[in-house]
């Protein structure tokens, strides 16, 4: 008893902890941007990692099986992914963009986990008879760390896409500015001291933000290349588990026919990205309509209620 308590305090802390540091992280990107503010979001971050991590362990010994059966669960399982790998981001990136796109991103997960979905959701069950598998860990686990990556690098393909369309942007996709672009931009021959320095740090501005579009581009194709190898293989050994229990590797179930989808979407992200004659916004439009199919797969099967998949339905 001791311990469900325990894991309900560490799981409210965090969720309170999510709420004071989105808020903080929106005010200081849109009015401080102090370095201390970074440095104790991350560390407020890192906190909540713990916390949940503790959550998720001591939710298994209350149970028995992976915190990954229902809906409750494996949506603290998920946001748990995200912070996780925040925390990696932050730490090669260090970058204030980071803060306003992924801690509300795990807000709202937390939210939906704790104040939309029913009490009896939340409280420790019993497995239902499909669920009680060895399959249960390989297959959940695989698809749920797939969903994890492949939303992280979804959502920096959006924040790619969405700097990329702000005004006064340059061609970000070559590596180099070449020295006859530089000076015919600062018009060094024409412009005087006062104007040349203005000139020159609003280049520096660009070429900050060209820095960041990089960033942006290369983690989110390293992140979704990885997370599309854990969906394959997720999806694989479902087809395993789905032959064991009901007699067919394959039954188009809604769950499993939106798995299709998303896998088909991120190969063929995959292929575009990996293409020399491709342009890295095209390849992030593609990742950005895998955000929104990636959401359908995981909630759509539970809003509606149907198919063989439907154990957290809340309707």
């Amino acid at each position: 008893m001791e311990l469900i308590v325990f894991e309900n305090w560490c799981t409210k802390i965090s969720f309170y902890l999510l709420i004071g540091l989105t808020l903080l992280s929106w005010s200081n990107f849109i009015l401080f941007r102090k370095k201390i503010f970074n440095q104790s979001i991350f560390t407020g971050m890192v906190i909540i990692s713990f916390l949940t991590g503790f959550s998720l362990i001591i939710h298994w010994i209350n149970t028995g099986h992976i915190p990954i059966s229902n809906l409750y669960e494996s949506c603290i399982f998920l946001a748990w992914i995200l912070i996780l790998l925040y925390i990696v981001l932050e730490k090669n990136l260090n970058n204030q963009l980071l803060n306003v796109i992924f801690i509300p991103s795990c807000m709202f997960i937390y939210s939906f986990a704790s104040l939309v979905l029913p009490k009896t959701m939340q409280n420790s069950t019993t497995l239902v008879p499909a669920l009680q598998s060895q399959w249960l860990m390989m297959h959940v686990t695989m698809m749920m760390f797939s969903y994890g990556a492949l939303l992280c690098g979804s959502i920096l393909a959006i924040a790619f896409l969405v700097l990329d369309s702000s005004p006064n942007n340059i061609k970000i996709y070559s590596n180099e500015i070449n020295e006859i672009e530089l000076n015919k931009f600062l018009h060094f021959n024409e412009l005087n001291s006062i104007e040349k320095t203005e000139n020159a740090l609003y280049f520096s501005k660009i070429l900050e933000k060209k820095k960041t579009l990089r960033d942006l581009d290369y983690w989110s194709s390293r992140i979704i290349s990885i997370g599309f190898p854990l969906l394959t293989i997720g999806i694989l050994s479902g087809a395993v588990w789905a032959n064991e229990a009901w007699g067919s590797y394959w039954s188009w179930d809604p769950k499993e026919t939106w798995a299709l989808i998303t896998w088909l979407i991120f190969s063929i992200y995959i292929h575009t990205r990996f293409s020399n004659d491709f342009e890295s916004s095209k390849s992030a439009w593609i990742a950005a309509l895998g955000f929104f199919v990636i959401w359908i797969c995981y909630l759509g099967v539970n809003l509606i209620g149907k198919g063989l998949h439907s154990y957290g339905w809340f309707f």
